[in-house]
């Protein structure tokens, strides 16, 4: 029965240290975050299906053919 008090007592005490180290790190800004709030506007997400739609219409048509000759009108 004895351990159990002692048990107790340093789960307490355990306890306590961890409260005390909690509200130490609180108070020094520890959890304090200076730089997202600043930048959050910059990172404005676009509703998914907007952004699946743009895209695809952006990616480069790989079938599209392409004339590597010089254009002979302009030539003269």
């Amino acid at each position: 029965m004895n351990i159990m008090f002692l048990l107790i007592g340093a789960s307490l005490l355990a306890a306590m240290v961890f409260l005390f180290l909690f509200i130490w790190a609180v108070k020094s800004g520890q959890y304090d975050d200076t730089y997202t709030p600043s930048v959050r506007i910059l990172f404005d997400d676009d509703p998914v299906s907007e952004t699946i739609h743009e895209k695809e219409s952006a990616e480069p048509d790989v079938n599209k053919e392409i004339d590597l000759q010089p254009d002979k009108k302009n030539s003269n």
